[in-house]
């Protein structure tokens, strides 16, 4: 038995890890046994309910009260990288035995055999039950991700001069690739530094995340070229995105004209054409369309992309008859007397005369453009140079502005009848498959099935394509910030109207300036 304290009122003693309490006066209460527990950190009092009878009771007799616990405690992680140590001395005890204690803690490393990252705690200013941290591994570090590449697609924009004149003659607007053509790249991830535990023993490393090549497997292949996954083109065309995955889209060159030798064109692909499109005729593709003839076209019937941008190099010059339509964007160097319709912006280098023009934004270059006759409606901003002209010509410009809330509910129409049609893809699938399994023995009534389910399934497959198209057009719409405007930067001429939303005015004189909603009305 190891006497812990002993005065003239208590004894406390302790035998096998067990402590007792012996009270010799009538006048020791709780009070004073609680200043004893704070004197000896390393009593844990576990029979509190016998301690309190004995002390109402007046009970000489020596009686359990809880246990005595080890002078300090190692933890180790989970993980094997962290040791945590907890000293149960009082701070008067560890500060009057230094030496003991730090000897102590060296020997319980010791005996658990922990060999790295040993760290050093000062016990002038350790708190008795407070847990610190005496080794820590050294963790390893994850390697570095995969990386990806893809060739740059043609910036279709305007090319700005030194001078700073914008030039609508020349745009890098399509980018022709050749079979075999490098169109990007992935570097593996890579294998991280290992780490070491507290024990000395090697933790490995994570490699890297990840990242898949993102294309059409119908125009491009993947090979292994120096330690890389090289993307590389399997026919030739232009470079396009669809739907967020890289691809190698048709292309089709026209030398000359679209016109008499030609006829209309129609093609599921991009179109070039190296001169004009000839009063009458028509140009209708799925990807982009460049008409790059300086002359630019005169009293062609329809130009339009089902998917894609429209380039006129040119200009038109429409004659009443003239439409240009596009998925996208539309880069025109003029427009008179035409129709101009595009789901994203409109660009326009010189001036719009007597057209009807739509877009998300209509851009008519902000030095010199004119806007004269006509409609010109946008649902986010128009900007020019000058609108009207001297003679109080009737020019309408019409922001009209989202409404969110409709925007909102289409997206989620679109998107039920978008899980509506994948139910059905699933199902196609699976007739398909059951299909495949019968195909050596099928009957001619079978394939005739078999043909119009594949029909059913790749048309389906286009649906969900165009309606998920439509659906990030709306969040594209609805993400963009509420700024709308309509900016003329030199002049707006008497007979223009300004109308943001249902607000509207028609000047009677000449001004200029970025005309909004502002408190509720229009500031003109």
């Amino acid at each position: 038995m190891m006497i812990i304290e002993q005065n003239e009122e208590i004894t406390l003693s302790e035998e096998n890890g067990r402590v007792f309490i012996a009270i010799t006066n009538d006048g020791y209460n709780l009070k004073k046994f609680d200043e004893l527990t704070r004197k000896h950190t390393r009593l844990k009092v576990s029979n509190f309910l016998a301690l309190k009878k004995a002390l109402e009771h007046k009970s000489h007799d020596p009686i359990e009260v809880g246990s005595w616990i080890e002078s300090m405690e190692l933890e180790i992680s989970e993980d094997k990288m962290e040791a945590l140590l907890t000293i149960f001395e009082s701070q008067t005890y560890i500060q009057e035995n230094l030496a003991e204690i730090h000897s102590n803690i060296q020997k319980v490393l010791q005996e658990q055999r922990i060999i790295y990252g040993h760290r050093p705690i000062d016990l002038l200013s350790v708190k008795s039950g407070k847990t610190y941290i005496v080794a820590k591994g050294l963790p390893p570090e994850k390697g570095e991700n995969a990386k990806v590449t893809y060739l740059d697609q043609a910036e279709k924009k305007p090319v700005v001069k030194e001078d700073g004149n914008t030039d609508f003659f020349d745009m890098n607007f399509i980018v022709e690739i050749k079979e075999g053509s490098w169109l990007g790249e992935k570097m593996p991830p890579q294998k991280g530094e290992d780490g070491i535990n507290i024990f000395g023993e090697s933790v490995p490393a994570e490699l890297g995340d990840d990242i898949q090549l993102k294309y059409d497997t119908k125009s491009a292949y993947e090979v292994e070229e120096d330690g890389k996954t090289v993307l590389r083109s399997k026919t030739n065309g232009i470079i396009g995105v669809v739907n967020g995955v890289l691809s190698v889209q048709r292309h089709l060159v026209i030398d000359g004209d679209v016109g008499l030798e030609t006829g209309s064109l129609t093609f599921d692909g991009s179109i070039r054409v190296k001169g004009t499109v000839m009063a009458g005729y028509s140009v209708i593709a799925s990807g982009d369309i460049s008409i790059e003839g300086k002359e630019g076209v005169n009293a062609a019937e329809l130009i339009k992309s089902t998917e894609g941008d429209v380039y006129i190099k040119g200009g038109i010059f429409g004659r009443g008859v003239t439409k240009v339509e596009a998925y996208k964007n539309i880069f025109i160097k003029h427009a008179n007397e035409c129709t101009l319709e595009a789901k994203e912006d409109i660009h326009i280098g010189f001036y719009t005369l007597g057209s009807i023009i739509a877009a998300n934004q209509i851009l008519v270059d902000e030095h010199k453009g004119k806007i004269i006759g006509g409609k010109t409606i946008a649902v986010n901003s128009i900007t020019a140079a000058y609108s009207g002209n001297s003679l109080e010509r009737k020019t309408e410009l019409i922001v009209q502005g989202i409404d969110r809330k409709i925007l909102k509910e289409n997206a989620k129409e679109k998107a039920e009848e978008m899980i509506k049609l994948q139910e059905k893809i699933s199902n196609l699938n699976v007739q398909i498959s059951h299909f495949n399994q019968l195909k050596n023995a099928m009957t001619v009534q079978q394939i005739a099935v078999f043909e119009q389910t594949k029909q059913k399934y790749n048309h389906l497959q286009v649906e969900i394509k165009e309606i998920d198209a439509e659906i990030q057009r709306i969040l594209r719409t609805l993400r963009q910030p509420k700024d709308y405007h309509i900016h003329i930067t030199k002049e707006a001429n008497a007979g223009t109207i300004i109308q943001i939303g249902y607000k509207s005015s028609v000047l009677s004189s000449p001004t200029k300036g970025k005309f909004k909603i502002e408190n509720g009305e229009l500031n003109v």
